[in-house]
């Protein structure tokens, strides 16, 4: 179905922040427009909206199911990701690090983690970065259990997809002005 939409790569590869900051390609299901613009927020996090101008028809229906990150299966079998643990960072993200935050690659990223359970998009890279923390250091098998149950509710109840506190006119505007600057 991406491919069918707009004739480009079903594949989307992304360069992030590993275990002990080794640097790897984390894939995923390709869910913008082809040569979208990258918009970030003030934090160096990645902007995301419901109404992201940017996102295709299907991508919006597989970032609400999270079935975009389905291919990060072959991260965790080459041994780059675990299901369970902190998401990856952007490689850039590293430079808003505290002293504190580097515990956070202490384990392998995560296809889910505690704040997809809990929160799933819908705070800010700094308070997911504390509960990266929070989990690195209480980190059981029945955490992680835990987190594997309540990812899959979140799921569902279509919960925390996007963070509300935003201003997504400014966003729908950055990509409009950069878009019509491409042609």
């Amino acid at each position: 179905m991406i491919k069918l939409e707009d004739r480009g790569t079903v594949f989307y590869f992304s360069t992030r922040l590993g275990k002990n900051r080794k640097l790897f390609k984390m894939i995923k299901l390709r869910t913008m427009k082809l040569n979208a613009p990258d918009i970030r927020n003030e934090d160096g996090s990645t902007y995301n909206s419901e109404d992201d101008l940017r996102l295709t028809k299907i991508g919006k229906f597989l970032r609400k199911t999270s079935l975009d990150e389905l291919p990060q299966i072959f991260n965790v079998l080459i041994g780059n990701m675990s299901f369970i643990g902190p998401r990856p960072d952007l490689t850039d993200q590293i430079i808003y690090y505290s002293k504190n935050d580097f515990k956070k690659l202490k384990v392998l990223p995560g296809i889910s983690g505690y704040n997809q359970a809990y929160f799933r998009n819908s705070l800010n890279w700094k308070n997911k970065i504390e509960n990266d923390i929070f989990y690195v250091e209480h980190l059981t098998f029945l955490l992680d259990f835990k987190i594997f149950f309540k990812t899959i509710k979140m799921i569902f109840l279509s919960r925390g997809i996007y963070i509300k506190n935003i201003n997504s006119e400014s966003r729908k505007k950055e990509y409009v002005q950069s878009n019509s600057s491409e042609q």
